[in-house]
């Protein structure tokens, strides 16, 4: 018999987009004639719209991309639903916001502004090659763009931006499109792929030549539903041929509240990865303490990002940072995240100066074009450039095969006697590099182990290589418990190098300060006999097991993800500090 039907919140929760925390916030009952949103999921063979209606509910949104649809249900029809053996899942429909900090104040100039960042990953070489991300498309789920040539022109001048999509409104707008009022969107695009050009001939963007498109998923608050988001991610699977979309750029992050497979974002992620699409996710801004990678970013198939800053001297590496508020792993289901790092602190980029952000934060807008501003969201949207770097040059390369490259060719932060600054666990692979992830020729896959189609099935779920044991300290009468967090290679066996064991600290290791003896290192990892085989990437991910656990304190007992009990509280406008 079919167990009764879980009815799961996803609440009132705040997507970070270079902000931090995401939660809940408890529903009252609901009059038994009052409706209120859910997502309902049914089994496959079913209809879903079918099913719904014929309870009377109101269907908003189909979301076939996860076998479901949004609609809104009286507690009669909820509670019809739930005793229906064709629905798996009832959602409730929550809320979702963009928030975060801008950072210091810009140049008063209009004019195009040195942004440094390509020079600084190796991106103006290849544009001086012709590599700009030419026959590429990247889709940008966020907030929209604004009408600036650099967003909207290609180098030569042409019209790049394919085409908007509005999942709020289920529409689609080819020849005019509407203005970006938030500016996030507009930032992390013109990080990705900006045309503006100086003086010098250097480009703002990573993949100046991208082709765009824009799924408009967030308002002028800054705020979308998750049945949005899914609706918009549906979409560009229904699209990806016509568009000839590669990379899916998504800069926001959720707490999770459950495994990775269990959540409504991730199931739809996955079939857009299945699908041939690079999707680049954010880690998310709730670090630097370890398991705060958010959703979709703790998806183990997908290239998920953290954030590194240059501490306000882009021309002297050496004294580069990981920002603070980078989300670090490993995840739940012990996966190592993020696998890459890139420029998230104070960065330049695109937001018209009547957008809800420069109105909001006006000293941090030079009045005219540019505005600057920190997270884990500017950090995707350069590898997301990248990306389109390399498929422009291989365009027969597989997402496994990008992400495989990217994490190839980054360069973890170390000191100068090749010692990790910190562990893999937050830096992952380390700062990515657009020249060398371009350039690599060897080949190979990321996600060995991983069998996506039984994932998304639900046959086979996974776990990743990490361990913690905990240690009890007593400090003035009161009890702490800290775990170390270490890496099991593929023979069972912990790894003892350095990089792959972390107390939790923000530095690797208590004692260790920043100073000129630090430095990106030139090398691919910190073994170059464990993460970095062909037939080794991080580890071989294993079958899930109702035996694996880490510890009662990490993950959910069975029947506990996305429960109505998980009450905590809201929060808007949690900015992330300047760095």
């Amino acid at each position: 018999m079919k167990p009764r039907t879980q009815t799961t919140t996803l609440m009132w929760l705040l997507l970070v987009v270079f902000g931090l925390a995401v939660s809940a916030a408890a529903q009252p009952p609901l009059p038994a004639d009052s409706a209120e949103s859910y997502i309902v999921q049914v089994a496959d063979g079913h209809d879903a719209v079918s099913i719904v209606g014929a309870t009377g509910g109101s269907v908003t949104h189909q979301l076939g991309i996860i076998g479901a649809v949004a609609a809104d249900l009286t507690v009669v029809q909820h509670l019809r639903l739930e005793e229906d053996p064709a629905v798996e899942r009832i959602w409730i429909n929550g809320l979702a916001e963009l928030t975060g900090k801008p950072d210091r104040k810009t140049t008063s100039k209009s004019e195009v502004v040195e942004t440094h960042y390509p020079a600084h990953l190796g991106a103006d070489a290849l544009h001086l090659a012709g590599i700009d991300g030419s026959g590429v498309t990247i889709a940008i789920l966020d907030s929209g763009i604004f009408r600036d040539n650099g967003l909207t022109k290609s180098p030569l001048g042409s019209d790049r931006v394919l085409t908007e999509y509005d999942p709020v409104v289920d529409k689609v707008s080819t020849t005019s499109f509407s203005e970006d009022d938030h500016g996030h969107g507009s930032h992390v695009t013109s990080i990705a792929a900006s045309s503006r050009v100086t003086s010098d001939g250097n480009y703002n963007g990573m993949a100046p030549g991208a082709d765009l498109l824009v799924i408009r998923a967030f308002d002028a608050s800054g705020s979308a539903t998750y049945a949005d988001i899914v609706r918009g991610l549906d979409w560009v699977l229904a699209n990806k041929d016509r568009f000839g979309i590669r990379i899916l750029n998504c800069s926001f992050s959720a707490t999770a509240q459950s495994f990775y497979w269990d959540d409504p974002i991730n199931q739809a992620i996955m079939e857009i990865w299945r699908a041939g699409i690079v999707v680049v996710a954010s880690a998310g801004n709730g670090g630097p303490n370890a398991m705060t990678i958010g959703v979709p970013g703790n998806l183990p198939y997908v290239i998920t990002v953290g954030a590194m800053t240059d501490n306000y001297t882009p021309e002297d590496m050496s004294d580069d940072l990981l920002a603070s508020f980078s989300a670090a792993g490993p995840t739940v289901e012990a996966f190592i995240k993020p696998e890459v790092i890139a420029p998230g602190g104070h960065v330049l980029g695109l937001v018209k100066n009547n957008a809800k952000l420069a109105q909001d934060h006006p000293e941090f807008h030079d009045g005219g074009y540019y505005f600057n501003m920190s997270g884990t969201s500017q950090a995707t949207a350069f590898v997301s450039g990248i990306a389109a770097l390399i498929l422009q040059d291989q365009p027969q390369l597989t997402p496994d095969e990008v992400k495989y490259r990217l994490m190839m060719t980054a360069r973890p932060a170390a000191f100068r006697d090749s010692a990790p600054v910190y562990s893999i666990f937050q830096q992952g692979a380390g700062l990515v590099n657009a020249f060398e992830a371009v350039s690599w020729t060897e080949q190979g896959s990321a996600n060995l182990g991983l069998d996506i189609d039984a994932d998304i099935a639900g046959t086979e779920h996974y776990h990743g290589p990490a361990e913690a044991y905990a240690k009890t300290i007593k400090a003035k009468g009161k009890e702490t418990t800290v775990y170390t967090y270490y890496i099991v290679g593929p023979d069972g066996e912990p790894i003892e190098d350095d990089g792959y064991l972390w107390n939790g600290n923000y530095v690797f290791e208590d004692g260790f300060a920043w100073s000129n003896a630090f430095a990106w290192s030139n090398g691919l990892a910190w073994s170059n006999a464990f993460a970095w085989s062909n037939t080794v990437a991080w580890t071989d991910a294993l079958a899930w097991s109702d035996a694996f656990a880490w510890s009662n304190a990490f993950a959910w007992s069975n029947g506990l993800a996305w429960s109505d009990a998980m009450t905590l509280p809201a929060w808007v406008n949690v900015w992330v500090e300047q760095e």
